[in-house]
């Protein structure tokens, strides 16, 4: 066995003492949590506190693309945007999972081959029904 200030160092852990408590692993993820948490609401707090308040018809009104709205704006809209972006999420999702599955095809076990085949039944599923509902139907 080597002796040295080498093996010393690399033969007794770091924080030898807080490794030892069985939960110093779950203390450092819920210290992390807390940080993520405050870091994320301290700008949306400090903005509440701090912003100025005048409140008046002209800010409270709705506004859209620079002109003035006419009328009530909680209006239905037409459901065949709603369908739109269903079609933009299937070919974007697809898009962005398949390629990095294609690229490492050949690495991966049957159990990633059989989820990426489900993945892509559950897109063909969801062209069918745009494709039934006529959304992609050039017009």
């Amino acid at each position: 066995m080597p002796s040295g200030l080498l093996s010393t160092l690399t033969a007794t852990p770091l924080l030898a003492d807080a490794t030892s408590e069985p939960y110093y692993a779950y203390l450092l993820l819920a210290m992390m949590a807390v940080l993520a948490v405050g870091f994320a609401c301290s700008p949306l707090i400090l903005s509440a506190i701090l912003a100025p308040r005048k409140p008046s018809d002209i800010k409270q009104d709705p506004f859209e693309c620079g002109l003035e709205s006419k009328g009530d704006p909680w209006v239905q809209f037409n459901v065949q945007y709603y369908l739109y972006a269903l079609a933009f999420v299937i070919f974007d999702i697809e898009a962005v999972f398949l390629y990095p599955w294609a690229v490492a095809f050949t690495g991966l076990s049957f159990g990633a081959f059989l989820a990426m085949g489900v993945f892509i039944l559950l897109l063909a599923e969801s062209l069918i029904y745009l494709w039934v509902k006529g959304v992609l139907t050039w017009k």
